[in-house]
């Protein structure tokens, strides 16, 4: 009796026991590469800026972080792909100011509430917008340029990189404190607009510094301020829009996102990563030199950011009346 009893204890510890021993060692976060998505094409600001920081990234991550253009709606469909993706963090986004944009532009887009869809893992960078005016406008600096609009109403107009864009959104929301009416004419894309800047055809647009610079040295072009919240470096004898308007400071961002419900463990891994290539001193070097502010890496920061946007875009839509292009 007592022998039976003891061969049956004997085989249920040993089947209480067996899953442990069979069971695999969970491999550490990442063991293959990680797709990273972004909204943009290849060749501008965006692309050029993400797959730097994904090369350095992959040295922190110990595996290729491989950059993947989901071009359309907006950016939606890259930020669409990267909410649904499984939260194992292999599949990330470069998220930037669209995420706030695109809720109160296009009715039905998504993600609609993009602080419910993502984890924020940390902010990228910024590059703020550098105010052009054509040669021929004789305004020298930014309350030149608003007392002219408000001397002569239909003289001025602007251009965009697309209804909705940062950039159209920045100069609305300029207007909007200044109390001064310009004719926008959308473009796609900033190219086609420094163009048009260029042949006289626009008066007004918010420009990346990297882009100004060549209408600015042939003289087509003058800078009368910077859309940042403060100065910058590269460019200290700039003022902000902000010294003369208060609350009109914005920047083209961008931030580091994983799905949302992405394990803590995984989350902090990406964060250590990421701060780790962005204090990287030739990689800051290499960027902020053309302008761009590289920032580091601040997980609750790009919530912050992407909350205040949420609250600034949609009223600025309402109010001027912004449809999608």
């Amino acid at each position: 009796m007592h022998k039976t009893r003891r061969r049956l204890l004997a085989g249920a510890a040993t089947l209480l026991a067996a899953p442990l021993i069979l069971r695999p060692a969970r491999a550490a976060y990442p063991d293959r590469p990680v797709s990273l998505l972004i909204g943009y094409a290849p060749g501008g600001l965006t692309d050029v800026m993400v797959r730097l920081v994904a090369e350095r990234l992959a040295q922190e991550l110990g595996q290729p972080v491989v950059v993947e253009n989901r071009t359309g709606a907006a950016t939606a469909i890259a930020a669409t792909a990267v909410a649904q993706a499984r939260p194992d963090g292999q599949t990330l986004l470069i998220g930037t100011n669209s995420l706030a944009i695109n809720p109160a532009l296009t009715p039905g887009a998504t993600p609609r509430d993009p602080l419910a869809a993502f984890a924020p893992v940390g902010e990228v960078y910024y590059s703020p917008f550098a105010l052009l005016v054509r040669d021929g406008i004789p305004a020298t600096d930014l309350p030149g340029l608003v007392a002219l609009a408000r001397a002569e109403p239909g003289r001025l107009n602007y251009g965009s990189s697309g209804s909705g864009s940062v950039n159209h959104l920045l100069t609305e929301l300029l207007l909007q404190r200044a109390g001064v009416r310009m004719e926008h004419i959308p473009f796609r894309g900033a190219g086609p607009a420094l163009l048009e800047l260029q042949a006289g055809r626009i008066d007004v647009f918010y420009a990346t510094p990297l882009d100004a610079r060549p209408l600015v040295a042939e003289g087509r072009a003058r800078m009368l301020a910077i859309s940042s919240p403060e100065r910058i470096a590269s460019l200290p004898q700039l003022p902000s829009v902000a010294e003369s308007f208060a609350g009109c400071a914005g920047v083209l961002w961008q931030g580091l996102f994983a799905p949302a419900g992405t394990p803590a463990p995984v989350l902090a891994r990406l964060h250590a990563a990421l701060r780790a290539a962005l204090a990287d001193p030739a990689l800051r070097a290499r960027v902020e030199s053309q302008g761009v502010v590289l920032m580091d890496g601040d997980a609750a920061a790009l919530r912050q950011r992407l909350a205040a946007e949420l609250e600034v875009w949609p009223r600025v839509i309402r109010e001027a009346g912004i449809t999608p292009g």
